[in-house]
């Protein structure tokens, strides 16, 4: 005995140290070791592998028919035709359900169904005729498309024992599968066992499936139902047989430790249900032999005074739940009210947070794991992280901001943790917060970190870049008076998130190219100074006639315009094209920009800075590299500028974290970035997202934590973080002002870029609307130059109370 707790203790250290234990050791250690031992090691894989998060999909439950040929002794599922209204949901019926979850914001639509009834009852083949199928799996393929097709909601399929042609006609038209294992023991099929007369249940062909769907590529859920007469150790050899699959072909998404319930009206009514210690035993080995990565369900409507101990024992997901419609497979066991399930969690010390039909690990990468037809679907419901949008709020899209906008501002102002919160912030946490106040560089993974954050832990950081931003620059927010002028859109490049640029008389999107004299510049900059703005902005496409040269004059024009104007103008891109038109080293050609009276750079064409990811969204373009170098160049010339990221279409959290690592090492060489500028996609009109590429822009969580964790990661070398009311919103942006923000941008007078992408709010905020905009949230508000000193006394903010912008000109009306 003391040799088995020695060998059981060195196998527990070995998996916490991510050494799987091999199958002899399992089935020779783990079987009568006490749960007392493992839940620990479990709770500290599952953190490792998911923090403080415990996942759950909002699902409705469509019993497409609950006719089966098999006869589980425990089920009340499957029905005789004689007890049912019909064999099959029809069409219209399928459709209502769905259609009521979607306005319950649900997004996977959960098709269960027995296994090839057809083959039972002719009641089964006479629907089926009807309907035109020619098998129950037809069938279930054309509702699952009509669900996609109609609602939009993600169809994960439960249909039961396939072979690979089965599974490639359901794979367009499913999010993810599912088929329980429930048990690798092929005793358990034997005469007087629970599985005897259901040939579906035979563990060979149930494990077969499983292993088409992954030579297929098919993400499945699937697990062991416990408690029905199999023995710990034939648990464990069912582990053992799913992890071999699995190590193959690494699409086993998420694996449910369910526990038999006991059913009236069922040969197994009186049978004991199995004890709690069971099935976190259960939990508990399937963590330590799957390991950190594998997500691991129970429903937390079969437990519902055990979530706590589940947790404990290495549960990070509570699978489907329905606001909508009932647990057909359980009805005897309601689901838990979201609200309730949300607060039982955080009593266990965890965060709740949706997913989708596929987990997050599978839906962050869809291209790799879904069909062609249902990718575009995971990525519109997805964050850059896989989880599901919380809400349905759109960077400048003019949405009403979400319900969590509330709780923020308090955080924001008081420090204040969630009063339904019972969990402080994390060590971990507080210590990345610690060390960014202290100006230290942080890790790629301290970044991720900071941006995967949750519950406690996003309020802490939220308030932390509040605090420091007041330590930084106070409490006053500040904007510029200015005028866009964007003199064509006509650009030679491709950018896939670009709807602003058109090729030579593209009347596609919105308007028609154009391409503005020098004249009409210099008007414009004419105009913008009699209303009190001290800079312009001015950038455009990169037009196929344009030169080096045509920058130069641009900038002449408008300086001999208005001299005392500040020319805040071209972007990387701009200057690259300009240089190498005319043959100059980059230092040069940024020389006779500076001469002619250019003042500063905007660092826009930044996206994100990771090739990974620009040669998705802007092959074409500046590479990493070269934007770098353009703008460090410019700083070592003389002119600073000011740097972006524009963020929510196909990167994901390191990503972001790459890019401002990168800003950060650039700024300790040169100190020439005035400000950061966090720019959420646009989606609406983008090219990528109407081919489905993308993601559709930010969530507000996203949006609001960029500023927040930019603030922190950035600190104290670029003390300016400014937010977009263009991608925000006027509210959206006061509550970015409480999250690390301190500054408000530009006055605009005419937006174009956001537009054209589908945004909608508007073109101008004048001086004193964004002074009130910072009166709201009890700030003062300070007219700043380009370069954050104090303009001359004669400004346009006093222009701008008294009376309305310039009207703009017809020529203006094509921006």
């Amino acid at each position: 005995m003391g040799r088995t707790a020695h060998g059981l203790g060195a196998l527990l250290r070995a998996a916490e140290a991510g050494r799987r234990p091999d199958s002899a050791d399992a089935l020779d250690l783990l079987v009568d070791a006490a749960p007392a031992a493992l839940l620990p090691v479990a709770e500290s894989l599952t953190l490792a592998g998911f923090g403080e998060t415990v996942t759950y999909s909002r699902k409705v439950f469509i019993p497409l028919t609950q006719l089966c040929r098999d006869v589980c002794h425990y089920c009340t599922f499957a029905k005789a035709p004689r007890r049912l209204k019909g064999a099959y949901l029809t069409a219209e019926e399928v459709l209502g359900i769905a259609r009521a979850g979607r306005a319950a914001d649900c997004k996977e639509a959960l098709f269960t169904l027995g296994d090839k009834p057809e083959e039972r009852y002719a009641a089964a083949r006479t629907a089926l005729d009807a309907a035109g199928a020619a098998s129950t799996l037809e069938y279930l393929e054309r509702m699952a498309k009509l669900v996609l097709q109609e609602t939009g909601l993600l169809p994960h399929l439960n249909p039961g024992v396939m072979d690979a042609a089965d599974l490639l006609k359901l794979r367009p038209v499913s999010a993810s599968m599912g088929l329980m294992l429930e048990s690798a023991s092929d005793r358990l099929c034997e005469r007087g066992g629970p599985h005897f007369g259901s040939p579906d249940k035979v563990p060979a062909r149930r494990l077969a499936t499983l292993r088409a769907a992954g030579e297929l590529g098919i993400p499945m859920t699937t697990g062991l139902l416990i408690g029905i007469g199999e023995t710990r150790r034939e648990r464990i050899e069912s582990l053992l047989a799913l992890l071999a699959i699995h190590e193959t072909h690494g699409h086993l998404q998420e694996l449910i430790i369910q526990n038999f319930r006991a059913k009236s009206g069922t040969k197994m009514a009186a049978a004991p249900e199995p004890a709690m210690q069971e099935q976190l035993w259960t939990i508990a080995v399937a963590r330590i032999l799957f390991g950190p990565s594998m997500s691991i369900q129970a429903p937390p409507n079969l437990q519902p005074d055990g979530l706590d101990s589940l947790v404990r024992a290495g549960l990070n997901d509570w699978g489907g739940v329905s606001p909508v419609t009932p647990d057909h497979v359980n009805p005897e066991a309601p689901w838990p009210h979201l609200g309730d399930l949300a607060r039982d969690t955080n009593a266990a010390g965890r965060n709740l947070v949706e997913r989708l039909a596929l987990t997050p690990a599978y839906a962050a990468r869809p291209e790799l794991w879904t069909d062609p037809i249902i990718t575009p679907h995971v990525r519109r419901f997805s964050d850059s992280r896989g989880f599901a949008r919380p809400d349905r709020w759109y960077a400048g899209a003019g949405c009403e901001l979400p319900p969590i906008a509330t709780r923020w501002s308090s955080v924001a102002s008081s420090a204040h943790v969630d009063a339904r919160s019972t969990r402080r912030p994390a060590a971990g946490i507080k210590a990345i917060i610690k060390a960014a106040r202290a100006g230290h560089a942080l890790t790629e993974s301290d970044i991720v970190r900071l941006f995967g954050v949750e519950g406690a832990d996003l309020d802490e950081v939220i308030a932390a870049a509040n605090q420091l931003r007041h330590e930084s620059v106070g409490d006053t927010v500040t904007y510029v008076v200015n005028r866009n002028i964007n003199y064509t859109n006509i650009c030679l490049y491709h950018c896939g998130f670009c709807a602003f640029s058109k090729g030579r008389g593209s009347t596609d999107l919105r308007g028609p190219a154009y391409n503005l004299e020098l004249d009409e510049v210099a008007r414009r900059t004419v105009e913008a100074a009699a209303a009190g703005a001290t800079e312009v902005c001015l950038q455009g496409g990169i037009h196929p006639s344009f030169t080096g040269e045509t920058y130069l004059n641009i900038v002449r024009a408008v300086k001999e315009a208005v001299p005392s104007i500040h020319v805040h103008a071209f972007s990387p891109l701009e200057i690259w094209h300009g240089a190498h038109t005319l043959g100059l080293p980059l230092a040069a050609y940024l020389e006779q920009l500076r001469d002619a009276g250019l003042s500063t750079l905007p660092g826009t064409a930044a996206e994100i800075l990771d090739d990974e990811i620009r040669a998705i969204i802007c092959p074409d373009k500046l590479g990493t590299d070269e934007w770098l170098n353009v703008i460090g160049t410019a700083h070592e010339v003389g002119l600073r500028t000011t740097a972006t990221i524009m963020f929510g279409h196909v990167e994901r959290p390191e990503h972001w974290a790459r890019h401002l690592r990168r800003l950060r090492s650039l700024q300790e060489r040169t100190q020439g970035i005035t400000e950061f500028v966090p720019l959420g996609y646009v989606h609406m009109e983008a090219p990528l997202w109407r081919k489905g590429r993308t993601r559709s822009g930010p969530t507000f969580r996203e949006a609001v934590l960029m500023h927040a964790v930019s603030r922190l990661v950035l600190n104290p070398l670029i003390r300016n973080i400014q937010t977009s009311w263009v991608k925000m919103g006027a509210e959206g942006a006061a509550l970015c002002l409480e999250a690390g923000a301190n500054d408000l941008g530009g006055t605009l007078m005419n937006e174009s870029i956001t537009r054209a992408a589908g945004g909608v709010h508007g073109q101008l905020l004048d001086a004193a609307q964004l002074q009130a905009l910072a009166r709201r949230i009890g700030r003062p508000a300070r007219q700043r130059t380009t370069l954050y000193d104090s303009p001359a006394a004669a400004t346009a903010a006093a222009i701008f109370r008294d009376r309305p912008a310039p009207e703009r000109s017809a020529l203006a009306t094509t921006d």
